[in-house]
């Protein structure tokens, strides 16, 4: 298949934009310890320069949740040269409330995210001005726009806020190809070709695919779904050594590029 093709591994050459400020970033001591904690799974550096971010970028991030793991990064490389959106969902439920308090007590209480700029997405609302960003990156979200039947107009919203040649940056949980993919993909794990496909119907050009993130161990056969796996350990004491040996779950990254 053509993703296998364009497939890259972690041996690709970072690119020269990438150097020390990006890794600075990405190793800066006053980002919180349980996010630094989880690089070895999210591969931060590798992720970036995969997607072609620069310091000057105009870079919407979608959801970035309460710990605001990518914020912590993005907000204060972008901060002298670039942009960085956050683009919350409507706070309705009880979990989308306390995120979005954490994320805004987590910005206001640091001056290296004074420049952070925040924004409401949901279905085709506007996220910018249509053209005018970058990037639009989202993290392990696409299976929640699927369960809420809303995954083709919240993609149409990303396609109209880039510009041409702009770049979707997505990551989620890879379900097995040998498995019928779930609509409402209930267990939280997302066929790549399927994610390629539904992406590509938007009018979004499929560009290449990295496996910085894959997980041979992970099985994806939990009674609970991916949430079985750290961090989220739903089933709390149950076979937690296990889920633990097996770490965060196996993920494709795939970039997209607006005609």
């Amino acid at each position: 298949m053509r993703f296998s093709i364009l497939c890259l591994t972690l041996l690709f050459a970072l690119p020269a934009f990438a150097g020390d400020a990006l890794q600075g970033a990405v190793d800066n001591p006053a980002r919180a310890a349980t996010n630094r904690a989880r690089d070895p799974y999210r591969h931060p550096l590798e992720a970036l320069s995969f997607f072609g971010v620069k310091p000057d970028s105009v870079v919407v991030e979608i959801n970035p949740g309460g710990a605001g793991y990518w914020m912590e990064i993005l907000a204060p490389w972008l901060t002298e040269q670039g942009r960085y959106i956050a683009a919350n969902p409507e706070a309705v439920s009880d979990e989308a409330k306390r995120g979005a308090a954490a994320f805004a007590a987590k910005i206001a209480g640091d001056t290296a995210f004074s420049k952070v700029e925040t924004v409401t997405f949901g279905g085709e609302r506007a996220l910018v001005p249509a053209g005018t960003a970058d990037f639009v990156l989202t993290f392990r979200n696409l299976h929640n726009w699927m369960k809420a039947g809303d995954a083709e107009p919240t993609l149409r919203s990303f396609y109209a806020a880039l510009k041409s040649g702009g770049v979707l940056g997505i990551e989620d949980h890879r379900a097995p190809e040998t498995t019928a993919q779930d609509p409402v993909a209930k267990s939280g794990y997302v066929r790549q070709d399927y994610a390629i496909k539904l992406i590509e119907s938007v009018g979004f050009k499929f560009v290449a695919s990295s496996q910085i993130s894959a997980n041979p161990k992970d099985t994806k056969d939990y009674s609970v779904g991916v949430w079985a796996l750290p961090p989220t350990y739903r089933l709390k004491d149950v076979d937690r050594a296990k889920y633990q040996a097996i770490g965060e779950s196996d993920r494709f990254t795939l970039k997209f590029v607006k005609p």
